[in-house]
Parts: structure tokens; C-alpha cells; sequence
């Protein structure tokens, strides 16, 4: 590995830490892991650490949310789960069953989409698993390329039921398959087929369809200037312990994420870099199977996924945020907590508190009206303001605001201002500072707040030192949650409160 270029030690350390990223792991493990120096693997998880790839815990080194963009690099200029998907997605509706898109992979399929039902016994298969063909009724389409359709009896697990169709390109190859999964306790591998295959030949006909069209042009130079090579500021910041041709790899693997993949010219207009550089990259990555020469193009590999996706694309809500949290309190040194509207409360779904002799006594799941609080002011800003009629506000404090028409204009200026300050009126000698948490639409999603008793700060205090870092993590936040679970994630917020994730 010590005689490996640096792509490759980077992406070889990315891959000891996705092949189990339940398990702490600090420099010393990845170290007997990869069979590279200290001094190696030290270096590489300051650069991946300053892109966003990974997050230092103590002595513990973790995937971030912001690895997944390598994911969705693929994802998108694969073309397939974003022409397949809405077909799939209403498959699994009309069906009432789990729905799964695959690809082949080496040896095996790699799932590129799911829609799953929610029942008490549900597909556990996450987006970039990965599973051997011959134990899948995925693959099993796929191996057998005359078969119509394939049948899997529980052949992965028991009690799991699955029938797949082959999904063919315009050239007649099988490029993937679509799979309806169910449980034995809902019914027979024969039972599933008479069910679902009718509709899933359907379904497969209306996506090869799809297929079928002319794909997006590809990206060509507008004139209006390429790519910033950012890895030339980094490296003059940081010196000798960050790694710039690890960076620029990567960053070439994410300028080969478009529609039909890209020249070494596109990639280098893209990413700043010179061509000779991007060259090289890409024979790094074709190397280790992320890439495949299509002629004088380059796409992305299904392999790609293998780079921690599946774990990521599967972190419930709070796990995304808990650890901004955590940094705002080791910034501020004031409890901070995230919350969502759940009718006309909030409900706290993630905190860090401090330590202290006088602190703010707050938990996971604790419920309190939203007019009186911070955080709930912010969520119901972005509310309709018809809505706002309906809440009985009475006071909690001699500070509760008394009407709900002063609500309705405490709430017009919030939604003005960006932020909300709550004065001990949910509890004498609490003053609380919240700023929305957004997806890409623009939509608040949730609140993050900081809370503080009133003999440590004054308003004045809250605004000029805490509101910056309020919603610099906030923002932080918003970009791991879009990662996470897409640009337009609008969180499915009532089953995030009902599951308490």
C-alpha cells in the first residue's frame, strides 16, 4: 500500500472505514488496516477531514455525510436511478410491496434504489448494498441474460420472498433489474409472482421506455470559465499535512458524475486542474474499478458506492445532526438542541446540554407548546398564517405573550429577522436563541437552538455572539440532512417524531 499513489492510500483508508463503520476506529487501527505509516494515514485524514468526508471524534475517525456526494456522483450520471425511479416508486404503490432497483457489479448486484412499505417486518436493504447475484432475484435476472423474470425463495434470508424482471437498454443489454419484495407471512415466492409480475412487466416495459429516449446532451464549454481547483488555497493554509493530489482526485471523481460521463478536458474545465493531472487520476480510478473508459469518455462505476453510501444514506435524523450539536456546545458552552412542529408543540429530537451547576433541564422527546419557545416560533413562522388561529396561547410565565394576535406579529417577525429570541417567557430565568433549518426548497424542516439562563447573557449577548454560530450550524446541518436524504428533503417529520429518530 506504501507504494500506491496517493488516491489510492485515500481511497484505501475510505474503504477500511465503510467495510465497518459501526465500529470505532481511531489512526492506530487504520493503520494495521491499510499496512500504511502513521505518518500516511495522519495525513490523509486531515484532507478528508477538511473536505467534509470524514469527522474526527476524539480519537475516533467517522464517514460524514458529505462522502455521499462520491455516491451520488455515480448515481446521477448513471442515468438509471433517475429515469427508473418514478415508475419503480409507483410500482411499489399500486403493489403495496417493497421495490428495489439493482445494477451488476463485479460479481454482484448493488442497489441504486429503493421504496420500501412500512410494516414491522420491512426490507432492510439499503441504497449501495451490495449482494451476491446468485442469491438474489436481482441477480438472478441478471445472470441468465434470456431469462424473463427470476424468482428468489428465500434465498438471502428466511421469510424473504423477491421476483425481478431485467431492465434492457436500447442495445438489448440487461443494464439492470427491478425487484418487488415481501415477507412469507404475506406470501408465497408463487404467490408474490401471480401477485406482482403482471404489473412488474409493466412497469419494466414503461422503463425501458424511458430508456429508450435520447439522453442529455452532454456538458460542453459555454465560455464562461471552468472549475476553481480549491485544493491550491487548502494547501497553502495547511501545509504539508494536506494531501492536494488526494484532494483533486476526488474532486475528479465528482466532475465524472454527469450524463454520459466526461472527457479529461470536461473533467479538467470542471475542476480547475490541468489535464495532465486529471489523467492521471482517472487511471487511478480505473485501476482500483471506479472507472470505465467509454470511448473517449469516462464513467462512473457501481463500485463507487462501496465508499460508505449504504451507511450513510441510512443515518436517521438525529445522527445527522447530533454531532453539529455537539460542536455549537464546545463553541458556545450553552446547551443546544434540535427540534420539529408535531401539531402545536415541539418535540426535542436531539440535544447536548452542559455542565454546569444551573442548567437548562431538557430530553429527547419532550414536548412544549410552540408559541411560547424559541425554536417553535421559527417553525411556525413558516406556516400559513391562518394556522397560527387556531392555537390557544396562555401564559406559561409573567413574560408569555397573552394574545394570539401578538403571536401572529411575534411571528411575522420572525419570519422577518431569520431567528428567534424567546425571553424566560416559556420559563422564568430561560432566554433561548433559534434559527430554522431548511432543505433545499427552502422549506424549514426544524429549528436548532441555543438555551441559556438569563444571569449569563443578556438579548444583546445572544444575537451579537451566539445568533453567527446558530446559523452557521444550522446551515452545516441543512447541507448533511440534503446529502443525507437528497436536495428536496422536506423530512417526513411525523414519522420522525413517531419513530423518535
Amino acid at each position: 500500500m506504501e507504494a500506491a499513489g496517493t488516491l489510492e492510500r485515500g481511497l484505501a483508508v475510505l474503504r477500511v472505514l465503510a467495510d465497518d463503520p459501526g465500529r470505532p476506529m481511531a489512526a492506530t487501527d487504520l493503520v494495521r488496516a491499510t499496512g500504511l505509516a502513521r505518518s500516511a494515514v495522519d495525513r490523509v485524514l486531515a484532507t478528508l477531514t477538511h473536505l467534509g468526508y470524514l469527522r474526527l471524534d476524539g480519537r475516533e475517525v467517522r464517514l460524514a455525510p458529505r462522502l455521499m456526494e462520491l455516491g451520488e456522483a455515480y448515481l446521477a450520471g448513471g442515468g438509471l436511478r433517475d429515469a427508473l425511479s418514478p415508475p419503480a416508486a409507483r410500482l411499489a404503490e399500486e403493489l403495496d410491496e417493497s421495490v428495489s432497483l439493482a445494477v451488476p457489479d463485479g460479481e454482484g448486484v448493488r442497489f441504486i434504489a429503493q421504496f420500501t412499505r412500512r410494516r414491522t417486518m420491512s426490507v432492510a436493504f439499503r441504497v449501495g448494498d451490495l449482494l451476491p447475484a446468485g442469491r438474489c432475484a436481482a441477480g438472478l435476472a441478471l445472470l441468465d441474460p434470456a431469462a424473463p423474470w427470476a424468482v428468489d425463495d428465500q434465498l438471502v434470508e428466511p421469510g424473504l420472498v423477491a421476483v425481478a424482471v431485467p431492465v434492457r437498454d436500447p442495445d438489448g443489454r440487461a443494464v439492470g433489474a427491478v425487484s418487488v419484495v415481501s415477507h412469507t407471512s404475506r406470501h408465497t415466492a408463487d404467490g408474490l409472482r401471480a401477485h406482482a409480475l403482471p404489473r412488474l412487466r409493466a412497469t419494466v416495459t414503461e422503463m425501458e421506455t424511458a430508456l429508450a429516449r435520447p439522453p442529455l446532451s452532454a456538458a460542453r464549454d459555454d465560455g464562461s470559465g471552468g472549475g476553481v481547483d480549491r485544493s491550491r488555497v487548502a494547501k497553502q493554509e495547511l501545509g504539508a499535512g494536506y494531501l492536494q493530489s488526494l484532494a483533486r482526485g476526488l474532486a475528479v471523481m465528482v466532475a465524472l458524475g454527469r450524463p454520459g460521463g466526461a472527457t479529461l478536458a470536461d473533467a479538467s474545465r470542471a475542476t480547475g486542474q490541468p489535464r495532465a493531472t486529471v489523467r492521471r487520476a482517472v487511471q487511478a480510478l480505473e485501476r482500483l474499478g471506479y472507472v470505465a473508459a467509454r470511448g473517449t469518455r469516462f464513467v462512473l462505476l457501481p463500485k463507487v458506492l462501496e465508499l460508505g453510501y449504504a451507511h450513510l444514506s441510512g443515518l436517521p435524523f438525529r445522527a445527522v445532526v447530533q454531532p453539529h450539536l455537539n460542536d455549537l456546545v464546545a463553541r458556545v458552552h450553552e446547551s443546544a438542541s434540535v427540534a420539529v412542529l408535531s401539531g402545536e408543540d415541539i418535540v426535542y429530537l436531539a440535544r447536548r446540554p452542559t455542565r454546569r451547576i444551573m442548567s437548562v433541564d431538557i430530553t429527547v422527546g419532550t414536548r412544549f407548546p410552540a408559541y411560547a419557545t424559541s425554536m417553535g416560533r421559527v417553525l411556525l413562522a413558516d406556516l400559513p398564517e391562518e394556522r397560527l388561529d387556531a392555537i390557544a396561547v396562555k401564559p406559561l410565565s409573567s413574560h408569555t405573550i397573552a394574545t394570539t394576535a401578538e403571536l401572529k406579529t411575534v411571528v411575522r417577525q420572525v419570519a422577518a429577522d431569520g431567528y428567534a429570541l424567546v425571553d424566560q417567557e416559556l420559563e422564568e430565568g430561560v432566554r433561548s436563541l433559534a434559527v430554522p433549518i431548511r432543505d433545499g426548497s427552502g422549506r424549514v424542516v426544524a429549528a436548532v437552538n441555543v438555551a441559556t439562563h438569563a444571569s449569563r447573557a443578556t438579548p444583546a449577548d445572544l444575537v451579537r455572539d451566539i445568533l453567527p454560530e446558530l446559523r452557521e450550524t444550522a446551515a452545516r446541518m441543512a447541507a448533511d440532512l440534503a446529502s443525507v436524504h437528497g436536495p428536496a428533503w422536506n423530512g417526513d417529520l411525523r414519522e420522525v417524531v413517531r419513530l423518535g429518530r
